[in-house]
């Protein structure tokens, strides 16, 4: 056999033994969108420490509860909650048997593409948005509207659907914590019942698995048959002091493992971290990468974090700098 044969196959088997390498490290990674790192690390360790039956730490699987926030956490949420996209494209739907609402406001504003002029409408404006096209029609008739838009609607900025701005890091979380005999709930403050019609399909968590803010619903026989009609008034607001009575409420366990991205997501992680001397973990998810994401913290409009990313270090809690830790953001 010549030289260069040789060489051949040294180079041929030594690429081989790279491939396979490789291919074997990334079935034993859970979460090789995450670079190794403090984040990944302290992951792995709580995961580990939980689910060892002879370690000091070991939680019952019955117990192992994880939440997570879903605007900011779980997908994008600038330049606004993917929520108000949906809202503003249901009032552009149903203008046409509310002609009064060329002249009248908030509705203006959304008809003109006036953002100025939509935050300036307030909370009070947002709320009469929010009821006026989520309510009015069985809770069967919305999931079916929600699972159209849902299905066709882009981002306006990154043009893609919505269902493909999910963060790939984070289903691989969700996908290893389940892996662990981890439940997973999304406990957000949007609408609980705009969230359950996609969220099993795209994360992989059944609808009976979403804790979000409601607006009442009430009991009818039409024609017969059983439904619920949503009334256009307030139930439940799924966000900051809400998040834990949400829990209590929809879930009846504490949690030991918790994600959020912004001050709306700081109680929940008291809740689920502080007042116990069991392991507990807390995670937030840091937007620093304007170029592949959006780069974004005290100042925002939208998933402003503050206090929750000051009482990070003193509680212990796990801040993941989406720049530096993630390989990748999207699907």
């Amino acid at each position: 056999m010549n030289h260069t044969i040789t060489r051949s196959l040294s180079f041929f088997f030594a690429l081989l033994f790279l491939l396979l390498t490789t291919v074997a490290q990334a079935a034993t990674d859970p979460l090789p969108s995450w670079n190794d790192g403090t984040s990944k690390s302290a992951i792995t360790a709580f995961v580990q420490a939980v689910t060892d039956k002879s370690s000091a730490d070991y939680v019952q699987p019955s117990e192992r509860i994880a939440v997570f926030d879903n605007d900011g956490t779980l997908w994008s949420e600038q330049p606004a909650y993917f929520q108000l996209y949906f809202v503003i494209d249901r009032v552009k739907a149903m203008v046409a048997e509310h002609p009064e609402w060329k002249t009248q406001q908030p509705y203006q504003a959304v008809l003109e593409g006036d953002m100025k002029a939509l935050a300036a409408s307030g909370k009070k404006g947002l709320v009469e948005l929010v009821m006026t096209t989520h309510a009015g029609m069985t809770t069967d008739e919305f999931a079916e509207i929600v699972k159209k838009w849902i299905q066709t609607a882009q981002h306006p900025t990154l043009h893609k659907p919505y269902t493909q701005l999910v963060f790939k890091p984070m289903l691989e979380l969700l996908e290893y914590l389940r892996a662990n005999d981890f439940k997973t709930f999304i406990v957000s403050g949007g609408g609980i019942e705009f969230m359950r019609p996609w969220v099993e399909g795209v994360y992989g968590i059944p609808p009976e698995q979403v804790v979000g803010s409601s607006i009442v619903s009430k009991f009818e026989m039409r024609d017969g048959k059983p439904v619920l009609v949503r009334e256009a008034k307030l139930n439940f607001i799924d966000d900051k002091e809400g998040k834990p009575v949400g829990i209590n409420q929809h879930i009846g366990r504490r949690p030991i493992f918790a994600f959020g991205n912004s001050d709306g997501d700081l109680q929940m992680m008291q809740y689920t971290t502080l007042g116990t001397d069991k392991k507990r973990f807390a995670g937030i998810v840091h937007h620093t990468d304007g170029k592949r994401e959006f780069a974004y913290d005290r100042e925002s409009h939208m998933g402003r974090l503050d206090k929750a990313l000051v009482d990070a270090e003193s509680n212990g809690w796990t801040v993941v700098d989406m720049k530096k830790e993630w390989k990748v953001i999207y699907p």
